[in-house]
């Protein structure tokens, strides 16, 4: 039983990607319509149109499975060494430079906003000392 839904939950998963791709076909769109399936999905979802319980247990399934859908392409990179010998190290340092920035920039964010959030919670426990004490 347990497999006959997580079969349907893919086939509505794989309903709201043809549809995606009918819409991109349709209207000439640049977007994949994997993409605007997936969109039209998360809206779907966002609406509660679609509860997620319809859903949880065949996109598990495939997140499981998600790996080796990468196998392919690694095998497939490993007959162009030469260009991963020189590129692949500058795709490698890029990887990590935007890694660092981006962890960096995410940081410091937070912090602003921590300390935003707790300036807040002191002006208000301010105001609420100030009004008891008048």
């Amino acid at each position: 039983m347990k497999t006959l839904i997580i079969v349907l939950q893919i086939c509505i998963l794989y309903i709201f990607s043809y549809v995606g791709s009918v819409i991109q076909n349709f209207f000439h769109l640049i977007i994949p319509g994997s993409i605007i399936g997936l969109l039209l999905l998360f809206t779907c979802l966002c609406l509660k149109i679609v509860p997620v319980k319809w859903i949880e247990s065949g996109a598990g399934f495939l997140l499981g499975l998600l790996m080796l859908f990468f196998i392919p392409t690694t095998v497939g990179v490993m007959n162009y060494s030469s260009l991963l010998s020189f590129h692949g190290a500058l795709f490698v340092l890029a990887v990590l430079v935007s890694t660092i920035i981006s962890i960096a920039i995410a940081g410091t964010a937070g912090q602003f906003f921590e300390k935003k959030a707790q300036k807040r919670e002191d002006d208000q426990e301010c105001s609420k000392s100030h009004s008891h004490s008048a």
